[in-house]
């Protein structure tokens, strides 16, 4: 029996009970998946971009100096020192509420270091301030009861010699005007010994800070919030003697020890060549401060103070440094204008050119001007200063570029 297209397609139809509603997929798993994939992905380029930074080679740029070779008469080693430099401590014992400063920190004189704990002397000084402020205030009693004394004494005066009030009364006017005056006198005398008191309260409320000296750098910070500071030694080892130490990096001189049997050939005012042994390629000019007048006899030698002509932040404390004392001062009387620079550090472009300079493993292009040529050497003008590494033969750099350095003469 044929069947109509209606019942056939009621035979297809499911009914809702029969179908098959799969789970809802949980998608929480495929969206971790795919972040830690992409966080692989970032530090693998991080790492591939890291090693992939180019290998540099690096000069330090020096200043325009003679060459010694064959002019030095003597050479000694010693040290870099600051002439210049203070363990700062407060005035006072007390306990450090604030420190403001760092090691490596440049700070200028005056400037805060740390507090000490400030509540004892805060309410001594209110005393004293309310104690001048009382006493200037009782000065208007006195000042009128002075006058009120005057103006009596007057009145006692003019009746006393009209014969209308006894002696007696003159006399006893008499006595009080000086008493007045005296009692105006006193407060006088306690307002400025009231002062003086609040001006010694305030000398001691400023203890409570410790400041600058001078400008220099902070080479050390020895103390810590918390921690009780005294210009004193304590002896139980819990007490700081000092807040931090401040050197003045424009005092920085070099101290060598010279054998006694040469110390004849070093003179005050003999120029002389300082190399630093962190930086072997690089010649300091120098002279002759002073001979000290006594010798080491333990070591046979004798100090000689050496001052450093050219100022650089590479220049630290306490670094070794041998010193070329030479026979006579360079022929030129002027020191050349500008830095020496490798001639492989030297892009020329155009009428200038520029060099590559590292800076925290970063280079940066520094324009310069070539002024001469002094053998394999360039003298230039810019914005190098001596002590400066630069890129040997550059090539594909581009500015705030990282590198690696491979090879750094003179460090």
């Amino acid at each position: 029996m044929s069947q109509s297209p209606q019942e056939l397609l009621q035979q297809l139809r499911i009914e809702r009970g029969q179908r098959d509603i799969p789970e809802p997929r949980r998608r929480w798993p495929w969206v971790a998946g795919i972040a830690v994939a992409v966080a692989l992905v970032a530090a693998g380029y991080l790492v591939w971009h890291a090693t992939r930074a180019p290998l540099v080679r690096v000069a330090i740029v020096q200043p325009p100096s003679s060459d010694a070779s064959g002019d030095s008469v003597l050479q000694a080693t010693g040290y870099v020192t600051a002439r210049r430099a203070a363990t700062v401590s407060a005035q006072i014992t007390g306990r450090l509420t604030e420190v403001h400063v760092e090691e490596g920190e440049h700070v200028v004189a005056g400037q805060l270091l740390a507090r000490l704990d400030d509540s004892q002397a805060k309410a001594q000084l209110q005393l004293t301030e309310a104690n001048e402020a009382a006493a200037r205030a009782a000065l208007g009693q006195y000042a009128a009861n002075a006058r009120l004394a005057q103006v009596t004494l007057h009145r006692e005066r003019l009746l006393v010699d009209s014969g209308l009030a006894p002696r007696q009364s003159l006399d006893q006017a008499v006595a009080s005007a000086a008493a007045a005056q005296a009692a105006l006198a006193n407060a006088h005398d306690q307002i400025a010994v009231a002062a003086a008191q609040r001006r010694a309260a305030q000398v001691e409320y400023d203890y409570t800070f410790v400041r600058a000296p001078f400008a220099g750098v902070i080479t050390d910070k020895a103390a810590q919030v918390g921690e009780i500071v005294s210009p004193l030694s304590a002896g139980g080892g819990f007490t700081r003697t000092g807040v931090a130490t401040i050197v003045d990096m424009n005092s920085l001189e070099v101290d060598v020890d010279v054998n006694e049997s040469y110390i004849h050939r070093v003179r005050p005012g003999q120029p002389a060549e300082a190399v630093l042994d962190a930086y072997p390629d690089w010649r300091i000019p120098a002279r002759v401060i002073a001979i000290v007048p006594t010798a080491d006899k333990a070591k046979a030698t004798v100090k000689v103070r050496v001052a450093l002509l050219l100022k650089s932040a590479r220049i630290l404390p306490d670094m070794g440094v041998r010193v070329s004392f030479l026979e006579h001062a360079p022929a030129t009387s002027t020191t050349p204008r500008g830095v020496l620079v490798p001639a492989s550090a030297l892009v020329m472009r155009g009428s200038g050119g520029l060099v590559w300079q590292v800076q925290k493993d970063h280079v940066r292009e520094v324009p310069v001007r070539v002024r001469a040529s002094i053998d394999d050497l360039k003298l230039v003008d810019g914005a190098l200063v001596p002590g400066d590494a630069v890129v040997l033969e550059p090539t594909g750099l581009r500015a705030g570029m990282a590198v690696r350095v491979v090879a750094d003469r003179g460090e």
